[in-house]
């Protein structure tokens, strides 16, 4: 009698054991199983999101106006503007045909015919970032002015730097020159020199009440590089080079008088500036273009024009060179009637 309870006791406990086993298995495996529903749920709620993020729309693009970099000004803008707005960007064919010389530009072309046809909403925009700027009304925006500011697009600087990524052979032939300038010497530093000149001798003082870059101020930019680095090396590019060679003090024969000075060949010089490892400008969108593309310490002309010259109501300091730059401070003693040093 007691061996028959023994073994009907024992079959109890083999059935219980047996039966928490199921639920214990299976309770594993639909655990499982909800897991990978949810991760499957999870992933294609993240794929339905990334196929929901809206394209752009409408075609949005820039009335080119003046040289490279106003050009370049002008490009950099409008593809920062139409990406925070959420429209694309198309350039110009004369845009294309000016840019595309140098760089490996990435914005679709739009035809000369479809400009004519499209009814744009002209918006003219001013040098600089503007909170207005942030929610432009119109599928077919055309801008105009002459923007060049960091403002408009540093928060994306990578991008615009890769746009303007020049072609190989323009590469190659700024690698040559440097590599022919730097000879035998070791541990050279090359700093790229930008001196404007041409129409801005005139409309400076005339019209801006302002000055350009005179003798002073290209001694104290390049003696800077010459106490930092041990062997700096200057190529100077302008559209006054007779000027720059009378008046630069190349004693220790490290200043190289690069290009023909004329400006015809601006696509060769900039390419040759950029390629540098610093930059000395003076005043000029060019200028600001080749600091902004080497990234190296960028030497300015600041203060240039008097406080009240109508300039500064289209113009601001601090919108144009970057925090990190360093402003020499113009003699504007010539505006004033004064002698230089007086």
């Amino acid at each position: 009698m007691t061996t028959r309870k023994f073994w009907i006791f024992a079959l109890v406990v083999v059935i219980f054991i047996g039966n928490m086993s199921y639920f214990y298995f299976n309770k594993i495996k639909v655990s499982t199983l909800m897991e990978f529903i949810q991760r499957s749920d999870q992933e294609n709620s993240s794929e339905t999101q990334a196929a929901t993020v809206h394209p752009l729309t409408g075609m949005w693009t820039v009335g080119p106006s003046g040289r490279l970099g106003n050009l370049m000004g002008q490009y950099a803008t409008l593809y920062a503007l139409a990406k925070l707005n959420g429209h694309q960007a198309y350039i110009t064919q004369n845009m294309h045909n000016q840019l595309s010389k140098i760089f490996k530009i990435k914005l679709p072309v739009i035809n000369d015919e479809a400009v004519s046809r499209i009814k744009w909403r002209n918006y003219w925009l001013h040098d600089w970032m503007s909170p207005d700027y942030y929610i432009i009304q119109g599928e077919y925006v055309r801008f105009t002015g002459y923007p060049c500011s960091f403002t408009f697009y540093d928060h994306i600087r990578n991008e615009i730097l890769e746009e303007f990524t020049f072609l190989d052979y323009v590469k190659e032939e700024s690698y040559a020159y440097l590599d022919k300038v730097r000879g035998d010497q070791k541990n050279v530093t090359f700093v790229g020199i930008h001196v404007r000149r041409g129409d801005y001798v005139h409309v400076m003082p005339n019209t801006w009440k302002g000055v350009i870059a005179d003798k002073g101020y290209l001694d104290k930019a390049t003696d800077y590089f010459r106490k930092k680095y041990e062997n700096p090396l200057f190529i100077v590019t302008s559209n006054g080079m007779a000027w720059c060679k009378e008046n630069m003090n190349n004693s220790r024969g490290d200043i190289h008088f690069a290009g023909d000075g004329q400006e015809g060949s601006p696509g060769r010089d900039f390419a040759l500036l950029a390629h540098c490892n610093h930059t000395i400008m003076t005043i000029g969108t060019f200028g600001v273009w080749a600091g902004y593309l080497v990234g190296g310490e960028t030497i300015y002309l600041d203060k240039y024009v008097l406080p009240d010259s109508p300039f500064l109501k289209v113009f601001k300091y601090e919108a144009t060179f970057l925090p990190e730059w360093i402003g020499i401070p113009a003699d504007l003693s010539p505006l004033l009637g004064k002698k230089d040093g007086q």
